[in-house]
């Protein structure tokens, strides 16, 4: 079943959000049941509160949502939680971006990872409000709930193999063209960073190349993480932070979700998606600390710590994407704990050498509520890269600035003029929220969505 409806029934129930501002004005218009529940339950529309009211059959009547701010999604996710199974509307007119707020926390609320344990869970309908995108909307839910299953999968479900199988069917729904290098395949057509991180697994590594679109449109590319478990190799992990680790391919699900976004929006670009998938396995073949690597661009790269190995795989894809000459490379890792230590979890962090795709961001960013802190490539800290016999080491041994450090690993690999921009997420909530469920999370996806579609109309 839906989560939205095209039309409303005699069973509608209808939605009130008003604001502890306006709450006394409009119960001064209500009858005296609704008067004098209001006040048996203390409601006096603080933001965040919510009322139910029932109509003399005791069948739910009207819902009354208190918020402060009308866009606030997580307050709407918050009633949807609460409500019975049933049709729903809102009962005021909301502008586009706020209504599509209301439907995105709407569908949010409900997503269930139901694919071990099965689900018993009754829909809450809501009838689209009238300046409500629905393309966008079922496009964006899509999205999100393929990010979030996908990192949501464990392991030993969701190996270099299956990620690429649910690559393949996401380019397969939209016609793109699939293609994928495995295992050994990746030494002969010079993958030597992303074959030595995940040769020690008995599940080959393999590099996911998809390209959808007119040839002759603008050139985006995407690059996702795709390290499916991380154990640390040899410099490896305590158990306890091995626990979430199934969650380090969490770039490359992002990466999906906002191509599958372009796709079924049918954004103009010729757009590629890169994704370098790998286990980060312990073996008697597994790469070591202080081994050195000749990367794909034919700098070598001094192993400073094997579980630093995102940027590795992510360092060959760069030098594959460069080498199309594309108009704008962005780049999706779960790659530092730095990034998280300095904006938490819910806030990714981006690096950019655009200055437009930058300013854009921040405007589109904070206009829907998917919030993301640029950070900067101080250049100063590349000298910590440095090597004694290597072009650069990939890991340096100081504690500080490890986000930084990473996204400047990054841009070593770069061509010089090329414009790019690289987040770093978390792509997991730690606990349960409205409309965020523990789990796998799409971040950042959204606002780039935004960004892209407005450069390449």
């Amino acid at each position: 079943m839906s989560f939205f409806a095209d039309q409303t029934n005699a069973a509608t129930i209808s939605i009130m959000p008003l604001s502890n501002d306006d709450f006394n004005a409009w119960l001064d218009l209500q009858n005296d049941h609704i008067k004098s529940w209001a006040k048996l339950n203390d409601f006096t529309a603080k933001d965040g509160q919510i009322l139910l009211i029932a109509s003399s059959d005791q069948t739910p009547a009207m819902a009354i949502l208190g918020m402060d701010d009308i866009g606030d999604m997580w307050a709407w996710a918050g009633l949807v939680e609460k409500l019975p199974a049933g049709q729903y509307q809102i009962a005021i007119k909301l502008n586009q971006i706020d209504a599509n707020l209301a439907c995105l926390a709407w569908a949010m609320a409900q997503y269930i990872f139901d694919k071990y344990k099965g689900n018993d869970h009754q829909v809450r309908q809501l009838a689209w409000p009238k300046n409500a995108d629905k393309k966008l909307i079922t496009c964006q839910v899509e999205a999100i709930s393929l990010t979030r299953d996908l990192i949501n999968t464990p392991a030993n479900d969701m190996h270099p193999a299956a990620l690429a199988m649910a690559a393949q069917e996401v380019a397969s729904r939209h016609g793109a063209e699939y293609k994928v290098i495995i295992g050994d395949d990746l030494l002969e057509q010079n993958f030597p960073l992303i074959h030595a991180v995940g040769r020690a697994s008995i599940n080959a590594p393999r590099l996911i190349d998809i390209r959808w679109g007119n040839v002759n449109l603008p050139k985006l590319t995407l690059i996702g993480k795709g390290v499916c478990f991380d154990s640390g190799g040899l410099d490896l992990k305590p158990s306890s932070n091995m626990l979430i680790m199934k969650k380090d391919m969490g770039g490359a699900a992002n990466i999906l979700g906002l191509a599958h976004m372009i796709m079924a929006m049918g954004v103009d670009v010729n757009l590629r998606i890169i994704i370098p998938a790998v286990e980060n396995s312990i073996s008697n073949n597994a790469f070591r600390p202080m081994d050195i690597i000749t990367s794909r661009m034919g700098k070598t790269v001094e192993i400073g710590n094997t579980d630093a190995e995102g940027r590795l795989v992510l360092a060959d894809a760069i030098s594959l994407a460069c080498e199309d000459n594309p108009d704008l490379i962005i780049d999706f890792a779960t790659l530092t704990g730095a990034s998280r230590v300095a904006l938490g979890t819910d806030m990714p962090s981006c690096f950019t050498t655009d200055d437009e795709f930058s300013a854009q961001l921040k405007i589109e960013s904070e206009k829907i509520k998917d919030h993301i802190w640029e950070m900067p490539l101080f250049q100063p800290y590349a000298s910590q890269l440095d090597s004694n016999i290597a072009h650069i080491n990939s890991a340096p041994s100081g504690g500080y600035g490890g986000a930084i450090t990473a996204a400047l690993f990054l841009k070593f690999f770069l061509t010089d003029s090329q414009k790019w921009a690289h987040f770093d997420l978390m792509a997991w909530n730690l606990s349960n929220r409205s409309g965020r469920s523990m789990g796998g999370e799409a971040q950042a996806i959204r606002a780039v969505f935004e960004v892209i579609k407005k450069r390449y109309i």
